[in-house]
C-alpha cells in the first residue's frame, strides 16, 4: 500500500468540506437532498480526487434514487471542480470521480451479525452459570504436610529421585578407596 502524502491528505480534507457544503447548500438539485460525502481520497500526484458518497433513502426505491443521484453528481462535477479549484489554490485542479460508498450498507449487515453473536453470548452465559466442573476443582492437589516434613515427594524419593532408605552410610568414594588407589599408584 502506498504511503499517503500529508499534502494530499490535507487537500482531500479541503475537497471534502467544499463538496459537502456545495451539495448541501449551493446545488439546488432535489436528487441530491439525501446525499452525504463520506470520504475523499486524492492521489499523491493530486490529479484525481475520488469522492465517496452515500445516500439515505427508502429501501424499495434505493436503486433508482442512487442512479438519479449519481447522474446529478456527474452533471454537477464541472461546477464542483471549479469550486474546488478556487478553494485549494492548486495549479491543476484534480478530476473529481464520484464513487458510491458501500460501507454503510455493509455496516448494517455487520451490526446484524454482531447482534446475533451478542444473543448467543447471553445464552452461553446463562448455561455457564448453571454449569459445574466435571472433576475435582484442583486436580493437581498434593499433600503439603509430607513435603514439608521430609523434603521428599509422595513416594518417598528426595528431589533427585533417590530413596533415602536405599542409601548406606558409606559413599562410593570413601577415604579407604582413595587410600587404596594412592597405594597402587605408588607401587607403579
Amino acid at each position: 500500500m502506498a504511503r499517503t502524502n500529508p499534502r494530499s491528505a490535507r487537500i482531500a480534507g479541503v475537497i471534502q468540506r467544499v463538496v459537502a457544503t456545495a451539495v448541501a447548500t449551493d446545488l439546488h438539485d432535489p436528487r441530491l437532498k439525501s446525499v452525504t460525502i463520506t470520504e475523499v481520497r486524492v492521489t499523491n500526484d493530486m490529479q484525481i480526487a475520488r469522492i465517496y458518497w452515500t445516500q439515505l433513502g427508502d429501501e424499495g426505491r434505493a436503486q433508482g434514487e442512487r442512479k438519479r443521484a449519481a447522474a446529478a453528481l456527474k452533471q454537477a462535477s464541472g461546477h464542483l471542480r471549479t469550486l474546488v479549484g478556487r478553494s485549494t489554490g492548486l495549479r491543476l485542479t484534480p478530476q473529481l470521480e464520484f464513487i458510491f460508498d458501500q460501507v454503510p450498507a455493509q455496516a448494517t449487515e455487520v451490526e446484524d451479525v454482531l447482534a446475533v453473536a451478542r444473543k448467543r453470548d447471553k445464552e452461553l452465559e446463562k448455561l455457564r452459570q448453571a454449569a459445574h466442573y466435571a472433576g475435582d476443582p484442583d486436580p493437581y492437589k498434593h499433600d503439603d504436610d509430607q513435603h514439608s516434613q521430609r523434603g521428599n515427594d509422595k513416594y518417598g524419593a528426595d528431589k533427585y529421585g533417590a530413596d533415602p532408605a536405599d542409601r548406606d552410610s558409606s559413599s562410593s568414594y570413601s577415604d579407604s578407596d582413595n587410600d587404596a588407589n594412592s597405594a597402587t599408584q605408588a607401587e607403579k
